[in-house]
């Protein structure tokens, strides 16, 4: 039983050893073996004195002279290197000496010559089942089936397509746990960021103070900071001439140390008018109740007991 190393995806998820059935052999490394050029005119007397080298290397084949039979095999190529069939037959005694890669040269310069040569496609077929190529084994075998069938192909189908679907299993599997993995990564980048955004948004709300706001900027990037904190959000309306708002502020700034989790802004009507004409007051002071940038309720006049009223009601848990 051979046993051959499966990569692991790009991401290097795991590796993992597949254990595969039939015998593998090393790649044989010899200087690739004299092919002939098939552009070339073959004239009728070389034909037939190729196919005579033919007859000499089959012979030799059948008696186990393997050397020989390629001597003669090469002999008939260089001849006639139009032969798809001279190339096949010399890629199936390579596969009997154990030399895959010599094979799969023959198989593809036979294929070269007739793309539909069934010998061809089982030769190279049978020498990447030697080399443990499986998948293209398979897919070579299957298309000489297709083209000529024989209990031969028949025979290293078998052999093959078990482990074909060994490493369908496996890049199932791995595929899952590649995808599995991208979930937890795209998970965790997720809160990574959601952690920055909070901790951005904290340093720019101070917990148990009343935020005097400046600007328009500056109220948009408050209402945003407490959106991603998802915290209840009430905006004082108010004016420096307005003798209510002077009675509220203290009771404002009092709610502001009680309740930390809120965030209490404060917009002077005649510095930001048209903030407070695009929140739609029309009298200070005015409460306005936000969650996420919405209004969801409101306090108008210098109602102290309505509005304790109301935060106590929107900043219950």
């Amino acid at each position: 039983m051979a046993k051959a190393g499966e990569s692991s995806f790009s991401d290097e998820i795991m590796e993992s050893d597949i254990e595969f059935e039939g015998e593998v052999v090393e790649p044989d490394n010899d200087l690739p073996q004299k092919m002939g050029d098939p552009s070339v005119e073959v004239s009728e007397e070389k034909r037939d004195k190729a196919q005579l080298y033919k007859k000499k290397g089959v012979d030799a084949l059948s008696e186990g002279k393997l050397h020989e039979a390629i001597e003669h095999l090469t002999e008939g190529i260089l001849l006639n290197p139009t032969s798809a069939i001279l190339y096949a037959t010399r890629a199936g005694v390579f596969m009997k000496m154990k030399k895959p890669n010599a094979a799969i040269r023959d198989a593809d310069a036979a294929l070269q010559i007739n793309p539909d040569s069934a010998k061809g496609y089982k030769s190279r077929g049978m020498a990447k089942a030697m080399l443990g190529k499986w998948e293209d084994a398979a897919h070579d075998l299957h298309l000489a089936a297709k083209l000529d069938f024989d209990e031969e192909i028949g025979a290293e189908l078998k052999k093959v397509e078990p482990n074909v679907h060994k490493i369908e299993e496996h890049k199932k599997k791995y595929e899952r746990l590649r995808k599995e993995r991208e979930m937890k990564k795209a998970d965790t980048e997720r809160k990574r960021k959601h952690a920055e955004e909070v901790s951005a948004a904290s340093a720019v709300l101070k917990d148990g103070d009343v935020i005097t706001i400046r600007s328009s900027n500056e109220f948009e990037a408050k209402l945003k900071a407490a959106s991603s904190l998802s915290r209840l959000v009430i905006l004082y309306f108010t004016a420096t001439w307005c003798g209510p708002c002077r009675f509220m502020g203290p009771v404002y700034k009092s709610l502001a140390e009680k309740h930390q989790n809120v965030v209490f802004l404060k917009v002077d009507i005649d510095e930001l008018g048209n903030v407070a004409h695009r929140w739609n007051v029309t009298s200070v002071p005015t409460f306005s109740f936000v969650i996420n940038s919405k209004e969801i309720d409101k306090v108008v006049g210098a109602d102290k007991a309505g509005l304790e009223r109301k935060l106590a009601q929107y900043s219950s848990p």
